[in-house]
């Protein structure tokens, strides 16, 4: 993902600002280690696919690094949300879980 003039740099495992993640979750696809993919809508929904079965959830803005999810029935989630930054550049992002410390890293198509 290009980063334009006016937006300050960042760093690898700098957290997302609150103000940088709606456009940080929606600006492409991710995809993760274990293949699986993710998009993230601006009007909150997601779709999360893992070994080609789609699940639809929400998400939403916490605070500055932070933002939670909700996968129906039950499941909800708050996650850590840090860039991944190669040679300047932000190339996805870095979810953990802020209850078990799981990292997932997700990297934009």
């Amino acid at each position: 993902m290009a980063q334009p003039d006016d937006r300050p740099a960042v760093v690898d495992g700098d957290l997302v600002t609150a103000v940088d993640m709606v456009s940080a979750l929606t600006s492409a696809p991710l995809r993760f280690e274990d293949g699986s993919t993710q998009v993230f809508r601006r009007d909150g929904s997601t779709i999360y696919t893992e070994r080609g079965r789609p699940t639809d959830g929400t998400w939403s803005v916490v605070e500055d690094g932070k933002f939670s999810s909700f996968w129906p029935p039950i499941y909800r989630a708050t996650y850590l949300l840090q860039w991944i930054v190669a040679d300047g550049e932000r190339v996805g992002l870095r979810f953990v879980d802020a209850a078990g410390g799981r990292r997932f890293d997700g990297r934009f198509q």
